[in-house]
Parts: structure tokens; C-alpha cells; sequence
């Protein structure tokens, strides 16, 4: 079996007598998508925190491409190829959103945002900016300020800045968060398209989406994975049902 893109083996990390992540064994194959749900409490945040960089596991490791990226920073996992997407933007409102998708590409140096301003002269980087940009569908709006992008469009952006990481594995979390029905649609249609680029480890609350997107889905309840499978089994899953679904999935 080919080694997964991006794994976690045995994870666990408690606050106090609260245990957040309960050895938790999850991955992330090439090419798929693969969601996380669970109730709110369940450990989705904790879990997405330890593997992007900005909480460290009491236990367990997380690897991204056979390597072992536990005790790296974000910054370093980013450049090792972790592509992320926000649940609360974390775009720049004032810059344009070409400059959100240059300087976004820098962001994983660690440097000072205001450092980087002289590269946005760079062709190459304006470049590799432009074709993000066009990739998620926001090519008329390169001028124009991330203020005035509607919700749906800055989720776009986002994923655009993703993009220029070049990524080998994109962590999403709750992107269709705030979105309209035909916001998610769009935005669904976008993620769909991704996946032969990178596979993405999607935690959502949207269970359209999901069900719609997600070749596996892994259920996460009081920090502990109950269920791994595909949609189908996943629906039909008793305990699944009982803790989150409810009787009308």
C-alpha cells in the first residue's frame, strides 16, 4: 500500500482532566478527500491545531510525506508542504487581493509581514499569485481590496494563498462556514476540482458538502476517532448515528 500524504499515529493531548485528542490514528491518501466531523467539544480544533504546528501532542506523532514534522513549527511545515485554510479569515483586509495571494506565499518564511512589501515587484512570485488567483475563479478581482470581497469570495482567496505554498496536502477547516447555498456549491465545486492537485484533510459541518465531497470521512466524538469509512458506511453506522448523525442522515 503507498505511504499516505499526511498521517497521525497515536495522538493524544490533554488539558487538565480534559482529554482532547484520544490516541488518535487518522491519514490522508493521495488524491482523496477525507472529512472529519463530529459535534462541536469533539476534538476537530485540538486535532487540527497538532497537526498543523501550533499545539504540540503530549503523545503520538504526525507525518507529512514519510517524514516526521511532529516538533516542527508551522512556519516549517508549511514549507514541507502543509497547505491551510482558516475557519476565521486570516486574510489581510487592506491589501488588494493580489497581495494577500504574493505575500501569503511568504508567509511560511516566519519574516515580517512589512519586510516583504519589495516583492511584489517579483514576476515570478506575481506570477505564480495570478494563476491561484485564476485557478479559484477570482481573475477580475486581483485590484481590487479584500475588504470588498463578499464571504464566499474570501474563502476563494483563501484557498488561492493555500495554493501558492504549492502544497502536497491542504488542511481545510470548516471552509463552507457562513457560506449560502450557493456559496457551498461554488466553494464545493472548487475543493472537487483540487484534489488531483493535493488531498485535503477537511473538517466541515456541512454534511452536503461532505457527503458530496469525501471519499472517507472519520468521525471524531469526546476526542476519540469512532469511525472511519467510506460515506455510505459511514451513514449506516449505528454508533455514528446515535452520537452525530441523528436518524434522518
Amino acid at each position: 500500500m503507498t505511504e499516505p500524504v499526511l498521517e497521525t499515529r497515536n495522538l493524544s493531548k490533554r488539558f487538565g482532566a480534559l482529554t482532547a485528542s484520544d490516541d488518535i490514528s487518522i491519514d490522508l491518501r493521495a488524491g482523496e478527500i477525507h472529512a472529519v466531523i463530529g459535534p462541536n467539544g469533539a476534538g476537530k480544533t485540538t486535532l487540527i491545531h497538532q497537526i498543523c504546528g501550533e499545539l504540540r501532542p503530549d503523545a503520538g506523532e504526525i507525518r507529512l510525506l514519510g517524514q516526521d514534522v511532529t516538533r516542527l513549527g508551522t512556519a516549517a511545515r508549511a514549507r514541507a508542504g502543509l497547505g491551510r485554510t482558516f475557519q476565521v479569515s486570516a486574510l489581510a483586509m487592506e491589501d488588494t487581493v493580489l497581495q494577500n495571494a504574493v505575500l501569503g506565499a511568504l508567509g511560511a518564511s516566519g519574516r515580517p509581514w512589512g519586510f516583504w512589501r519589495p516583492v511584489l515587484n517579483d514576476r515570478a512570485l506575481r506570477t505564480r499569485a495570478q494563476e491561484a488567483l485564476h485557478r479559484v475563479g477570482l481573475d477580475e478581482m486581483m485590484a481590487a481590496p479584500c475588504a470588498a470581497l463578499s464571504h464566499g469570495q474570501r474563502r476563494q482567496l483563501e484557498v488561492a494563498v493555500a495554493l501558492t505554498l504549492q502544497p502536497r496536502a491542504f488542511i481545510m477547516d470548516e471552509p463552507m462556514a457562513g457560506l449560502g447555498t450557493e456559496g457551498s456549491k461554488r466553494l464545493t465545486g472548487l475543493l472537487d476540482g483540487l484534489r488531483a492537485q493535493a488531498p485535503i484533510l477537511l473538517v466541515e459541518h456541512d454534511m452536503d458538502a461532505v457527503f458530496a465531497l469525501a471519499d472517507r470521512i472519520s468521525v471524531l466524538v469526546y476526542g476519540r476517532v469512532i469511525a472511519t469509512g467510506r460515506v455510505d458506511e459511514i451513514r449506516a453506522n449505528p454508533e455514528v448515528r446515535q452520537a452525530y448523525l441523528g436518524e434522518d442522515a
